[in-house]
This record gives C-alpha cells, structure tokens and sequence, in this order.
C-alpha cells in the first residue's frame, strides 16, 4: 500500500469525509468556510447559500429562502459537521469557523466538481 500524498491528505475517516460530502447543503457550507477567515454568522452562511440555490444575488434573497436554508442548517447539517471535525460550530451564538480539516475537503469538492460533467 502506498503512502498518501501529504499535500492531499485529510486528517479525517474516510467515512466521515465521504458524509460531509454527501449533501450540497454540507458541500456548500465547506466551499464558504474555505474561504473565509474567521468566525461567520449562520444567518450571513444561510443567506449566501439561498443566494447560491436560488441563483441570484445574496441582496435578493428573501426572507423564506434564507429561514428555509438557516433551518436546515441548524437541525441537519452544522452540528453534524462539527462532530466530525470538519467546522467547528458554536450552536449557541450560531456562529461557524473553519477547522484544519475545512479547506483540505474543500479542495477536493472542488477537484471533483470540475472532474464532473454532464454528457
């Protein structure tokens, strides 16, 4: 068996990261967290995420597709992520920041994002 590449690898189970992967929802909240520094608010990560759903810019967003994502962020998907290392949630001030595990996953949604395409 091989060594894997230091510059790939990910500090986390397999099956943890094939799980943080396997919603757009989750893929989408590593995207965002990459590339960012610091602390973001759930409200500002749901209101950029119904941006994206939704194709059109986060200043258009209505309040009903911002509450839909930010409720489903809360109940499904941030507390889970949390628990496997990926971002750390702070649920009770509904704040998000990334963890040495969010942009090594990033990259590779990313890769295989534009490895994919549609024939």
């Amino acid at each position: 068996m091989t060594e894997p590449n230091q510059d790939s690898a990910m500090p986390i189970d397999p099956d943890d990261a094939f799980q943080a992967v396997s919603n757009s929802r989750r893929r989408q909240v590593l995207l965002s967290l990459s590339q960012t520094d610091g602390v973001v608010s759930v409200s500002a990560l749901a209101r950029e995420i119904a941006a994206i759903e939704n194709l059109i810019d986060p200043g258009e967003v209505s309040g009903e597709q911002r509450t839909t994502v930010y409720i489903a962020l809360i109940q499904s998907h941030l507390g889970m992520l949390d628990d496997i290392g990926v971002i750390a949630y702070d649920e009770r001030a509904k704040q998000v920041e990334s963890t040495d595990v969010t942009k090594p996953v990033a990259r590779h949604i990313r890769e295989i994002t534009s490895a994919c395409y549609e024939p």
